[in-house]
């Protein structure tokens, strides 16, 4: 991604202000969807930043807006730890937000973490084949976030999974968190309608003006999602947009 790829940057002037245009922009997507094709297909991340946005997503003033029953749950990456453990993503998600709004469980599709990396990768690509039939798998939505080195879902710099070119969904092993993780690849990630980019804080605020500037993707992953048909958005707070230029804000609209 260069500063002039196609993308669209918001920035707002706190994170409860971000996550709102978030939650909003959500419930606008899903109806736009369920409209069009009968459901709303949307891929969750994990990491501490969308804790908030979960939470306030299963508020009744959010949740009551939301079609529950034709949205369905997937998510971009996953660690490889018991389902019940607190850094499982979709333990996180569940704990925020699902088990306080009325989706139906079949709806939720979890990564297997109970099987071996390996096959756990491959089970979850064929549930998401068989879930889009004749389709080609491309999600209405999928949020991600941005770490501060620059990686997004389990895309960590220095990794082949980052180039991957066939498989839909890969294993990789993170030498430095001393774990296995699970992650849907770039070639699933870009076939999405949208992507949206959640990033909050000023820990942040280096590597989105690296991620924002021309293109290194082995050192910083997250410039590798550049959807093919979809629409690319990026929502921050004030204190991760400090150090972007102001013709930046100013040519996305902000």
């Amino acid at each position: 991604m260069t500063s002039q790829s196609t993308h669209k940057l918001q920035v707002f002037e706190s994170k409860e202000a971000t996550n709102k245009a978030v939650a909003e922009f959500i419930i606008a997507i899903a109806e736009q969807s369920i409209k069009t094709n009968g459901k709303f297909t949307l891929s969750l991340s994990g990491g501490q930043t969308p804790a908030n946005l979960y939470k306030l997503m299963s508020d009744p003033q959010y949740s009551s807006r939301m079609p529950w029953q034709h949205t369905f749950i997937f998510w971009g990456d996953e660690r490889c730890v018991p389902s019940d453990d607190k850094r499982n993503n979709a333990n996180m998600a569940k704990a925020l937000l699902l088990d306080h709004i009325s989706i139906p469980s079949i709806n939720i599709n979890a990564i297997p973490v109970e099987l071996e990396p390996r096959k756990a990768a491959e089970e979850y690509e064929s549930t998401i084949k068989q879930f889009f039939g004749e389709e080609q798998p491309s999600f209405d939505l999928i949020l991600l976030g941005l770490g501060e080195n620059g990686h997004t879902a389990s895309l960590f710099p220095g990794t082949d999974v980052v180039f991957e070119n066939k498989r839909l969904v890969k294993e990789l092993y993170v030498t430095d968190q001393n774990m296995f993780r699970i992650t849907m690849t770039p070639l699933l990630i870009n076939k999405a309608h949208n992507i949206i980019f959640l990033v909050e804080g000023k820990n942040k605020a280096e590597i989105l003006n690296e991620v924002l500037s021309p293109e290194q993707a082995d050192k910083f992953p997250a410039q590798v999602i550049k959807p093919k048909h979809g629409n690319l958005y990026w929502f921050v707070d004030e204190k991760a947009a400090a150090f972007l230029p102001i013709n930046m804000r100013q040519q996305n609209g902000v």
